[in-house]
């Protein structure tokens, strides 16, 4: 019966090593969701303030990203695009033309 009694020095480690790694892999995918949240709001804010500036007239050039505009009926419709670690994120903002 002794040739069945296994050695476990060692498996503490592996099991750690395990345990770290996925540890890691979720720190890095939260970390990914909160820069794509910000790249959210980066690209609301972005269409805003490019909508804003196409109704009075105004060229605007984001920071980062690109905007694409139409005018119809009186409106401004305004889309952002921001690139982001989980893709890209876009976000519209709609304003009157001022005249």
């Amino acid at each position: 019966m002794r040739g069945l009694a296994r050695d476990d020095s060692g498996s503490v480690s592996v099991e750690a090593a395990l345990a770290l790694s996925t540890l890691v892999l979720v720190l890095m995918a939260m970390v990914a969701a909160l820069v794509t949240l910000g790249a959210y709001i980066s690209a609301v804010d972005t269409a805003g303030a490019a909508a804003r500036a196409a109704a009075i007239g105004l060229d605007y050039s984001p920071p980062r990203g690109r905007v694409s505009q139409t005018a119809a009926g009186g409106l401004v419709t305004v889309t952002a695009h921001i690139p982001a670690p989980l893709g890209e994120i876009s976000a519209q903002a709609i304003f009157p033309e001022e005249s």
